[in-house]
Formats: C-alpha cells, sequence, structure tokens
C-alpha cells in the first residue's frame, strides 16, 4: 500500500510503498480517508513527543478518519506501530475508534479532533469549568487556541480574555467568542512587553479569574502567572492549565514567591494527564457540538502523495491529507 513512512528519529515522511497491515481480533482494520497534520501527530510520529514509541521505519500519522471493514465510518487515534494513520489503510485497537457524526464531514472530523480535545479536556477534565467563570486563552490565535475559545463560550463562560502575538488574527476571535482581546509582543526586539503585557493583563483580571488555559508556556506564560499573582486577591483559586507548548520555550524561570503569594493551581492536560478514554469521551462531545456550535476551523486538504511538501508547511491553516 501506499504510506507516508518515517525511516528514523527525527526524520520527515517519504511517500513509499509500506506493508498492509492485517486484520486481527480486537483490532478494526480502517481504509483511511484523512488525516490532519497536528502539531502532536508530527511530533509523535518522528520521535519527540513524550508518548512516541520509537520505532521504525514506520507510517506517520496518529490520528484520522476512515471506514471499518463493514462501512462504519469512524475517527480513530494511535494506530498500532508501525501501522500510521497516513496510508491507504491502519490497524487500530477498537476501543480506540469512535463514529462520526453523519452530519460531519470527514475533513473537518480529522481536522477537528485533536484541538477540539485539547480544549474541551482542558476546560471540563482538568479545570473542571463552571458556568459564569472567567476563562483566559493563552495563545488563542492556533488552533486549538480558536476552538479553546468556541468552547468555552459553548460550555457558558461568563467572560473569555483571548491573547497572542497576531493582533489582526486576535481581532477576529471577537467574532467566535472572545469579549476581550489581548496583544502581546516579547522577545530581545521587545524589551518593554512583558512588562506592557503583564500590565494589560492586570487590568483585565483585577475584577478576577478563574480558568487559564495555555497554549504557549515560555516568557508569555510565566507573564500570566505573574500577573496572577500580582493582581487576584488573596486566596483565590485560578486553575491554570498548561496544554501545549508553541513558544518552543521548553522551561521557564517560575519564582517560588509567584505561587506562595497566589492560589494558582498549576497543572498539564493531555496524553497520561487525561485518561485515553476520557480524551476520546471529549472528542465525542466536540463532534456532536460541531455543527450546531458552528466550530470553525481553518483548514487546507492535500493528497498523501504530497506529503513531504505539507510536513514542511506552517501550520496555520490546518492540513489535512485526503486518500
Amino acid at each position: 500500500m501506499k504510506a507516508a513512512v518515517i525511516s528514523a528519529f527525527g526524520k520527515a515522511p517519504k511517500f513509499t510503498d509500506f506493508v498492509a497491515p492485517v486484520s486481527r481480533e480486537g483490532f478494526e482494520l480502517i481504509a483511511v480517508r484523512a488525516s490532519a497534520l497536528s502539531q502532536f501527530s508530527k511530533s509523535r510520529s518522528s520521535g519527540s513527543h513524550y508518548s512516541a514509541e520509537g520505532v521504525f521505519p514506520a507510517v506517520a500519522g496518529a490520528e484520522g478518519v476512515g471506514r471499518t471493514e463493514d462501512g462504519h465510518r469512524v475517527y480513530f487515534v494511535l494506530p498500532e506501530t508501525p501501522f500510521g494513520a497516513l496510508a491507504e489503510k491502519s490497524l487500530v485497537r477498537s476501543e480506540q475508534c469512535i463514529s462520526v457524526p453523519d452530519d460531519l464531514d470527514d475533513m473537518t472530523a480529522a481536522a477537528i479532533a485533536n484541538p477540539g480535545m485539547s480544549a474541551w479536556a482542558a476546560l471540563v477534565e482538568r479545570a473542571h469549568l463552571q458556568k459564569g467563570e472567567t476563562v483566559l486563552v493563552n495563545g488563542a490565535t492556533g488552533s486549538a487556541g480558536r476552538l479553546a475559545v468556541q468552547i468555552a463560550r459553548r460550555l457558558g463562560a461568563g467572560k473569555i480574555i483571548a491573547t497572542g502575538r497576531n493582533e489582526a488574527h486576535l481581532q477576529k476571535l471577537a467574532r467566535l467568542g472572545a469579549d476581550v482581546t489581548v496583544p502581546f509582543s516579547l522577545g530581545m526586539l521587545h524589551p518593554l512587553g512583558t512588562k506592557t503585557y503583564e500590565q494589560a493583563l492586570k487590568s483585565e483580571i483585577r475584577g478576577g479569574i478563574n480558568v487559564v488555559l495555555d497554549y504557549l508556556w515560555g516568557e508569555s506564560a510565566r507573564t500570566v502567572m505573574a500577573a496572577i499573582a500580582r493582581t487576584v486577591e488573596d486566596a483565590t483559586p485560578v486553575r491554570f492549565v498548561h496544554v501545549g507548548g508553541a513558544s518552543g520555550e521548553e522551561s521557564i524561570d517560575l519564582p517560588g514567591a509567584a505561587l506562595r503569594s497566589s492560589s494558582i493551581q498549576l497543572m498539564g492536560s493531555g496524553i497520561k494527564s487525561v485518561t485515553l478514554q476520557k480524551l476520546l469521551g471529549a472528542i465525542k462531545h466536540v463532534f456532536d457540538i460541531a455543527v450546531s456550535a458552528n466550530l470553525q476551523i481553518a483548514t487546507r486538504t492535500m493528497p498523501l502523495s504530497a506529503i513531504e511538501e505539507a510536513w514542511a508547511a506552517p501550520g496555520k491553516p490546518r492540513i489535512v491529507i485526503t486518500l
């Protein structure tokens, strides 16, 4: 069969032939229709994600949409090694497949599953968001952050603050549910950027904040925590949920005083901090509301034969490989 095959750790996939999987008990043999190139899928496939198995050569792709042998249309995740989602066929444990609603097309289902799941799991499973609470999405202009704004609104958040580097993209989030947008510019080229960002955050959270969804980590996350520690009233809990590291900064300098002088509850959300079954449940919830809530995600489709070009392309809009 044709597939996107990674030969070694850190390599990009090549469009080539790979042995096809064979059906066996407890698994679904899936004819793949679409697979999104999420950051999770790319890093796990190349071996750099903490959940990667590191077996090569292997077919790339950690998730997708397709049809089982009996014609059932499903979303699937974490195919059996060495079979990935970026191939004509994949092999997946039956319990790692969920039905796709009839009113949700293959491309949208593939694109929305991972970022939608990250937002739902962080808000519901980790932060236990309650209606009327204030949510800050740090890094709201990416695919996952945009969906987090929309899902938080659907779940009844009282106020949603969206932050990000791209001011033009931030302004569009007002139409998707953001009440306030806060742009920032950080790094060596912006020596006053951290102070400016912290001051802008303080003015917005002075009235209270309950949940932070952080998709960036790095300097921006540290600034958010500093603003909370210096602004939020004594002993008021703020659930800070770290979801992604799009900034590329793996570690931050976090003064102990920031934690001692506040009630920040610092936690992560993802594979292993949330069970796989609950993550699949989150995807099902997102699928169930995708059409009625008009959840929006920008996508670009490319054929499997163009995998090398697709792998190197920017992450926005989200690329969906079709078969």
